[in-house]
């Protein structure tokens, strides 16, 4: 019999976090590893849900606002100064106060118990007469949550030597909240300089040679396939955007088409999955050569940071969809650098799904919204970067679906 948790236990626990903003609903997942029954920190009612639970069986759990996390405070939203805002964030860098976005507290100089070094997240939300409102609560201060838990490896701890204690929900939540809007106020993200990159030399001249590598680890190429088979049925005619010598799709999928825009012709031949391919380069042209309400779905695959022209694509990507047809796009935290847009590189990773959301809301052609993330998988042993990095790549997930 498998064993059963008990305030000895040292247990793998799955979280789902979910939650919903006025455009999209959101779910985050964490695998909380070697959770430490008797000295880690869980709330009460999460500890008696999961006490005498097994490997397989899942909880549930539904908080009203201010019950997992604390509630709006009405006095962490507040007035500064603009020249309160430190604008020079490198030697030859600067950063400005975009309205929606979200910025490091120790950016900011003369408040009240804020260093330096605090790397915690406050947002603006307005900037007028020299003065910016901030928000110091937590993005998900106000929400009503969803937490479950999957209950993984349970074990008996052989002996209990101290050492530090983990604040589960702690260490989860941040991240989580920041790729919502702040109430119905857009996020800022389209300066004059977001889609510029280090490299503004043609991408045929980047993309000219092949390049026949991994961009995830296995385990993480494993989550975006399994996010892709959500939508993915026999018969199906699907485009993958942005495409490469690999495609992740479930591999007993059967699709009447499986069509590749990309790059590089020598990786699209290399592609046994597609049916047939076109190279098109959308920084360049970014109408696409297909006819209208031609596919089920689309797919992107770590590639929207590449778009310099993202909502003229989202509007061709509408119009070759068929009605109700998806539009998925996938990525984590590695890409090609002198390649990507500034703005990607400059926000935070939960805000760069908001960055996607802000294109899907733009575009005024897509409803049923939804963000995804996975973290904190272990890395798998054979990957070259273990065991110099313990975890998978996270992988971050936004659709949408056509009007």
């Amino acid at each position: 019999m498998s064993n059963r948790i008990n305030t000895d236990s040292i247990v793998d626990l799955m979280f789902h976090l979910t939650w919903k903003s006025e455009h999209a609903s959101h779910t985050d997942c964490f695998l909380a590893s070697n959770v430490n029954i008797w000295r880690d920190q869980l709330p009460q009612v999460l500890l008696d849900s999961i006490m005498n639970k097994q490997a397989g069986e899942r909880i549930e759990l539904h908080f009203k606002q201010g019950e997992l996390l604390t509630d709006v405070d009405p006095q962490k939203i507040f007035k500064i100064q603009q020249s309160q805002f430190n604008r020079r964030s490198g030697k030859d860098s600067t950063t400005e106060p975009y309205p929606g976005r979200f910025y490091p507290k120790g950016i900011l100089s003369g408040i009240v118990n804020v260093f330096k070094e605090n790397i915690d997240p406050f947002r603006v939300v307005a900037r007028s007469n020299g003065h910016l409102k901030v928000y110091f609560n937590h993005p998900l201060a106000g929400k009503a949550l969803t937490l479950s838990a999957f209950v993984g490896k349970v074990t008996d701890k052989r002996v209990e030597r101290g050492g530090s204690s983990t604040d589960w929900i702690e260490t989860i939540t941040p991240g989580p909240g920041m790729q919502a809007r702040g109430g119905d106020r857009s996020s800022d993200y389209f300066s004059e300089v977001s889609f510029v990159r280090d490299d503004e030399a043609p991408d045929s001249k980047f993309y000219d040679k092949p390049r026949f590598t991994y961009h995830l680890d296995s385990t993480a190429i494993e989550m975006v396939r399994h996010t892709y088979g959500r939508f993915l049925n026999d018969g199906m005619q699907v485009l993958d955007l942005m495409s490469s010598w690999q495609s992740h799709i479930p591999a007993k999928l059967e699709l009447e088409r499986f069509s590749g825009l990309g790059m590089n012709e020598e990786e699209l031949k290399r592609n046994q999955r597609l049916s047939d391919y076109v190279v098109h380069d959308l920084n360049a042209d970014p109408s696409l050569p297909y006819e209208s309400n031609g596919f089920d779905a689309v797919l992107c695959t770590v590639s929207i940071e590449y778009l310099i022209h993202p909502l003229t694509v989202f509007d061709e990507i509408a119009r070759i969809l068929k009605p109700d047809g998806y539009f998925v796009i996938t990525f984590s935290n590695r890409w090609f650098p002198t390649k990507a847009i500034k703005i990607w590189k400059e926000i935070h990773e939960f805000e760069r799904m908001g960055l996607v959301m802000e294109y899907f809301i733009r575009s005024n052609k897509f409803k049923a919204s939804k963000t995804y993330s996975i973290r904190q998988l272990p890395r798998p042993r054979e990957d070259k970067y273990y065991p110099e990095l313990r975890f998978s790549d996270p992988v971050f997930a936004v659709w949408g679906q056509k009007l």
